[in-house]
């Protein structure tokens, strides 16, 4: 591949401030030299700054070219952010990109009883829990329920109580205030510096590292795009592979822990990455399980039955049950 052809190919990338250090330094110096990729970078910094404005103002914007979209699937978010918290910088991007296609399309059902407006309001909730702990003001209206609700319950009613809220406001005025608390979240010295975030917390009936609780909203989020996109008739790409492998590696631990230490052991992988036994370590494995990553998030995330996901299966079919089972249990979204 010439020099050309290399940056031409980091263009999209540059043009969200997508790039490492090393390779944003070389994209100017080429841009001096070249025209048609000069030209090509100016294009590409406009429809950002078009799709920017547009899911802030919820005003009509041009789909996005295909090359912005593998520049989401295929790159990392701007290096602002601390390791954990890039997959959730990235999936925020992601989703802002995507909600400039639903101009006019606001009420089009995605999941649950929801709507794409509804969608939006469910996340501004969603996040809500984080940014508390972490001193950002919410941008909804307080809850005047009592506290002695189980985790699932006050998630499900606050969810309910910002959406009926907020679907009496505009959708522009809703999606500006969850990039308003998302980009807050990205803000704060938690996203950025790994040992303020190394502090566990109890969130959603889990006690995490506030890091691994960023990687939660990145899952969550890129569920809800996944969503969203579908409803919309538009194909969202799976998180960059790094991400997606911090999505994976927080679910089956926390995967792990709801087997338990007596759950029969099962050697499990995903196609191209990790391996795990999970369940007992005082016995032989009963079975082995291969999942494809994106997959198995899905069925994490709710997206998927233990019946329908593709899997490759030896072994004892009980025990591997008994893992599909459990990780589609493990879903609240």
């Amino acid at each position: 591949m010439t020099e050309h052809d290399g940056v031409r190919d980091l263009l999209a990338a540059w043009a969200f401030g997508a790039l490492p250090p090393d390779e944003e330094r070389a994209v100017p110096v080429h841009l001096a030299e070249c025209e048609s990729c000069a030209a090509e970078a100016e294009r590409l910094r406009e429809t950002v700054r078009l799709l920017d404005g547009a899911a802030l103002t919820g005003l009509p914007a041009p789909p996005a070219p295909d090359v912005l979209s593998a520049a989401l699937r295929t790159r990392p978010a701007a290096p602002r952010v601390a390791v954990h918290a890039a997959p959730y910088a990235a999936a925020v991007a992601g989703l802002k990109a995507l909600l400039p296609e639903a101009e006019g399309r606001w009420s089009t059902p995605v999941v649950h009883d929801w709507d794409v407006h509804a969608t939006v309001a469910h996340l501004l909730a969603a996040d809500e829990p984080l940014a508390g702990r972490l001193g950002i003001a919410a941008r909804a209206p307080a809850s005047a329920a009592t506290g002695d609700a189980s985790w699932v319950e006050a998630w499900n009613r606050r969810s309910a109580e910002v959406i009926a809220h907020e679907h009496g406001r505009t959708p522009a005025e809703t999606v500006a205030d969850w990039a308003a608390q998302a980009a807050a979240l990205l803000a704060v010295p938690e996203a950025r510096e790994p040992e303020l975030a190394a502090r566990a917390t109890t969130l959603m009936g889990v006690r995490l590292p506030v890091a691994d609780h960023y990687v939660v909203r990145a899952f969550e989020t890129w569920i809800h795009t996944d969503d969203i996109g579908r409803a919309l008739g538009l194909a969202v790409p799976p998180p960059p592979a790094g991400h997606l492998g911090q999505l994976v590696r927080l679910a089956v631990r926390v995967l792990g822990l709801a087997l338990g230490p007596t759950a029969p052991p099962v050697l499990f992988a995903v196609d191209g990455g990790e391996q795990w036994v999970l369940g007992s370590e005082d016995e032989p494995v009963y079975a082995e399980l291969a999942l494809d990553p994106v997959e198995f998030c899905l069925l994490v995330g709710g997206r998927r039955t233990p019946a329908e996901v593709p899997r490759r299966v030896a072994g004892d079919e009980g025990a591997i049950r008994n893992v599909l089972e459990r990780a589609a249990s493990l879903s609240w979204l």
